[in-house]
């Protein structure tokens, strides 16, 4: 049995002080909860004293990107030593807006895939369609080529660090969302490349999150779906009422 897991993308929001009421009031609400994982992906800034309150509670912290270099003259970067020093459990890794954005690609993600499971750090691989690709029926070609290209190289083994994230570009911040059906179906494909590339035991053992305008309304939906182990959550992530409805859907 995969257990579920809800990571929040904080994405750029957050001042260090609203990060820290945040956690002292999260912490509170989750207080007990082990059924399922829990995540919260913030703002660099943020991960050092966030690191010190989520201290001793069940939610564990990530980065929202690395850099895939130990160190060098890579101005406004940040290695994986140095998010694994903060207390980073995880970092996301290929988020849609990375890639549209600033240039992320298979072959950079690739690198930093490596990186951070040299240092130890669990990784949880963004992959998705925009609605341009979805509607030229292109959706497993583009889902296909950002997961087995982002870890290209990586093993069975190190596929146990590894969280897939399916994210369709169309419904992040945009309020829409993939039906539970539309989800399921690209999850059940994403299980099926899985099992192509590493066989049954890492399609069957791989956690895939759904990532689209999650919210506590539709939460309980998708996580009643087969493929469906958790989600990677935007807006919904930013307030701790909200968070704990996603949480203990």
């Amino acid at each position: 049995m995969r257990k579920k897991f809800i990571a929040g993308n904080w994405k750029m929001y957050k001042t260090v002080s609203e990060a820290l009421d945040f956690a002292k009031d999260a912490k509170a609400r989750l207080a007990g909860v082990t059924n399922v994982q829990v995540a919260i992906g913030a703002p660099y800034i943020a991960l050092h004293d966030l690191a010190a309150a989520f201290q001793g509670s069940n939610i564990e912290l990530a980065a929202q990107n690395c850099h895939w270099e130990k160190e060098g003259a890579f101005t406004g970067e940040i290695s994986v030593g140095m998010l694994k020093e903060l207390g980073c459990q995880h970092v996301i890794i290929a988020h849609s807006e990375r890639r549209q954005y600033f240039g992320e690609t298979n072959a950079t993600a690739n690198k930093k895939v490596k990186a951070a499971l040299a240092a130890g750090l669990g990784v949880i691989l963004c992959a998705g369609e925009t609605l341009a690709e979805r509607e030229a029926g292109k959706t497993f070609d583009v889902v296909k080529d950002h997961v087995l290209g982002s870890l290209e190289g990586i093993s069975a083994e190190q596929m146990a660090h590894i969280v897939i994230a399916y994210e369709p570009v169309w419904a992040i911040g945009t309020g829409k969302v993939a039906s539970p059906a539309q989800a399921q179906e690209v999850h059940a494909f994403i299980r099926g490349v899985l099992k192509g590339a590493w066989g049954d035991g890492v399609a069957g053992a791989t956690r895939i999150q759904y990532g689209g305008s999650v919210k506590p309304d539709n939460v309980k939906e998708l996580m009643a779906q087969p493929d469906i182990d958790g989600a990677l959550v935007g807006g919904a992530s930013l307030k701790p009422d909200s968070f704990e409805a996603l949480v203990k859907f």
